[in-house]
């Protein structure tokens, strides 16, 4: 059963990513959010799981270190530990983007399952947005 802790983390989610789209549409950014959160839910994840699945781009893309502390200060070490392992940077400017997903891929061969499921549900609705484009 998810509780109000999910409920903040979804207002969080909506208002840091408030201003994005999702690249190269009109689709607000949440949406993608919304459907890897689905996604790991349908496949067992337990609350803090689906919190880090609505927050897992927060720190990459919406502030770094200062929204991660404040994802530790609100969820606590569990949820703000998968949102880190999932992000693939947190440097402003971020390094190239090979270099990044050279690393990130390095770091999922040795990440917990929990990390997986997140970065696997990413994945796989990327994969299906670029198939509907």
């Amino acid at each position: 059963m998810l509780t109000a802790r999910f409920r903040q983390a979804l207002e969080l989610a909506a208002t840091l990513h408030s201003d994005q789209v999702r690249k190269g549409t009109d689709i607000p950014y949440i949406a993608h959010l919304l459907a890897v959160t689905a996604l790991v839910l349908e496949n067992g994840a337990d609350e803090d799981i689906a919190i880090a699945a609505l927050l897992h781009d927060a720190a990459e893309d919406q502030g770094g270190a200062v929204v991660l502390d404040e994802i530790h200060r609100r969820f606590g070490n569990r949820v703000c530990s998968l949102v880190k392992a999932c992000s693939d940077t947190m440097e402003t400017p971020k390094p190239p983007w090979k270099a990044r997903k050279d690393r990130y891929i390095q770091h999922l061969a040795t990440a917990p399952d929990d990390v997986l499921l997140i970065a696997l549900a990413d994945k796989v609705h990327n994969a299906r947005a670029i198939l509907a484009d």
